[in-house]
């Protein structure tokens, strides 16, 4: 057993008791309906800080849940995410027929020898100048010394199964495209939190950053952008409320149903914007916004987002407003770079040659799958091994990670998703432990979430290594449910990044088998935020402080127990709504 185990802030709780326990309830349907009057009798709410009153059964209805069904788009400390993932939280990912298959572009040797990077990518080429498809990899070991590129839409890449077709990668980012600073200076190699291996990004936005990267020009990496100046108007926007699935225009001329467009808001002198997407109230009006330049950058907030209907000046979205539209942020809607859309991975390992795990921030970009500008995308059944990052969400929205898995040697990021990535899906996710000991002065975070991204849900998870890494930058409205995690690893983020956690932060059935409440319980944290169906967990290793003083308004409910909580899965609920 490894010292990790040995801990005595685990109170005696261990996996394998977790997850027999999780396994015993598998059963019960995910309802929002109390299964007899003994859930309802059961019931454990708590204010902020203090312990349960009554133990708890299996079984129980939150009072939480109750209330939240009655106004789910409005919810003070739930959001709705019932519509997050690929096509609106779809069951089924798109089947593309196939077109190609990477042996007819000259990958015959699937002996892990030859390199078959420039094969795969003239096949998801040819696929693309065919208006999409699919392109297949049969079963073997493929060696690429060059990154795979996903740029057209409707295209997918599908190997044999994760455990039949593999990608051997001999080189990373950095020897592939050169080193990549940081846009906020300092040493730090921006490859420790962008950049895949497998890249799904639209041709024309991926060669600009290439060629800025390699020009030293270190860019803005979202929709609109190096600069953030590739955008037009295409109407303003009148006052909403969040929440609401339609707006009224100024101008609707220049929308159509089925178009994505970009929800801008930017915020004024007095931060009302960031101080509302904190939940609002003394202890965000309080705070010191000004000093906060890297938070402060990535304002004005950038929503994609499907036109659904238009009615005259009326304006349905296939998502309800995630925040309020206030004249004072100057709302509209614009254009954006092109899209990347309907594309996938699915079906295969990336594996990276192994080399020890580089400092903390110096990663040299032996990085997993990333998308990037892309919405309505999707990876499934893909396992990354021996990557500095696992998988990576930058500027993507609406895309969905299902079946996926990090393994070997250690990663700094497993998951990441930064850079204003909204309405994302992340299902049934694996985080093995490492196969070596960690060297010095690296640094393990977990799922991570910065940068203003929100409406983010992490499912059914198996963490046996990291954490729920909010990693500053006033990330809001973000869920994590009926999630196994041994919490052993640390959030990251600079100061200048402001908050860890904004407004609407959700932790629903979470089962943390070391006991270890940092980043877990979040009520004493996060603003206007749940906690519910915590196993006990007590403080130690990184102890955090609240950013925002005064009353958080957080909530926790059935804490103290382990899958008591109904219904066990969060976003599942929503979705059945």
């Amino acid at each position: 057993m490894s010292d990790r185990h040995r801990n005595s802030g685990r109170a005696g709780m261990t996996r394998r008791t977790l997850l027999g326990s999780a396994t015993a309830v598998a059963a019960v349907a995910v309802t929002g309906v109390a299964a007899g009057p003994a859930a309802a009798a059961g019931q454990v709410a708590a204010t902020a800080g203090s312990p349960p009153s009554t133990p708890a059964r299996h079984g129980e209805v939150p009072a939480i849940w109750r209330e939240f069904t009655r106004s789910p788009f409005t919810h003070p400390q739930i959001p709705y995410v019932g519509r997050a993932g690929l096509g609106g939280g779809a069951a089924r990912l798109p089947r593309h027929r196939a077109v190609t298959d990477v042996r007819h572009h000259g990958a015959f040797a699937a002996d892990g020898t030859t390199d078959c990077a420039p094969a795969i990518n003239r096949a998801i080429a040819a696929a693309g100048r065919a208006g999409g498809g699919t392109v297949t990899i049969p079963p073997g070991t493929y060696r690429i010394d060059d990154l795979i590129r996903i740029g057209h839409s409707n295209v997918v890449l599908r190997g044999a199964g994760s455990g039949r077709t593999t990608l051997y990668a001999t080189k990373n980012l950095t020897e592939l495209i050169g080193a990549y600073g940081s846009r906020y200076g300092g040493d730090k190699s921006s490859w420790s939190w962008a950049g895949g291996l497998i890249w799904l990004a639209p041709t024309a936005r991926l060669d600009s950053l290439v060629d800025a990267i390699r020009a030293k020009a270190w860019p803005f990496e979202g929709w609109t952008g190096n600069t953030r100046d590739a955008w037009q108007t295409l109407t303003t926007v009148e006052p909403a409320r969040q929440g609401s699935w339609t707006v009224t225009v100024a101008d609707a001329s220049g929308l159509r149903p089925g178009a994505l467009v970009l929800l801008r808001l930017a915020d004024d002198a007095d931060h009302t914007l960031l101080e509302h997407m904190s939940g609002g109230g003394p202890g965000p009006e309080a705070y010191s916004w000004d000093d906060k330049t890297k938070l402060t950058s990535y304002v004005p907030y950038e929503w994609p987002v499907r036109v659904a209907r238009v009615r005259g000046r009326r304006v349905t979205l296939e998502r309800p407003l995630p925040l309020d539209v206030r004249p004072e942020w100057d709302p509209r809607l614009t254009t954006h770079v092109e899209e990347l859309t309907g594309s996938g991975v699915e079906g295969l390992t990336l594996e990276a040659v192994e080399t020890p795990q580089s400092p903390h921030l110096l990663d040299k970009g032996y990085n997993g799958v990333v998308l990037q500008c892309a919405y309505d995308c999707w990876v499934d059944d893909v396992t990354v091994r021996h990557v500095d990052n696992g998988f990576g969400l930058v500027a993507a929205s609406a895309c969905t990670l299902r079946r996926t898995r990090v393994a070997g040697r250690g990663s700094h990021h497993p998951y990441f998703c930064r850079e204003g990535s909204h309405d994302n899906l992340i299902e049934d996710f694996t985080i093995e432990e490492r196969t070596v000991p960690a060297p010095a002065g690296t640094q393990l975070h977990g799922i991570n979430v910065e940068g203003l991204s929100s409406y983010n849900v992490w499912s059914r998870g198996d963490m046996r290594m990291g954490t729920f890494d909010s990693h500053r930058g006033l990330p809001f409205a973000n869920v994590r449910t009926d999630i196994t995690v041994d919490n052993d690893g640390r959030h990251g983020g600079d100061a200048s990044a402001g908050p860890l956690f904004g407004a609407r932060f959700t932790h629903w059935n979470i089962r943390v088998t070391n006991g270890r409440a940092g980043l877990m319980r979040i009520d004493g944290l996060a603003p206007y935020s749940a906690t519910v169906g915590v196993n006990e967990v007590t403080e130690f290793d990184q102890i955090d402080v609240p950013d925002f003083t005064g009353d958080l308004h957080a909530r926790l409910e059935l804490y103290g127990t382990t899958d008591a909580v109904r219904p066990r899965n969060l976003y599942e609920a929503q979705r059945g709504l």
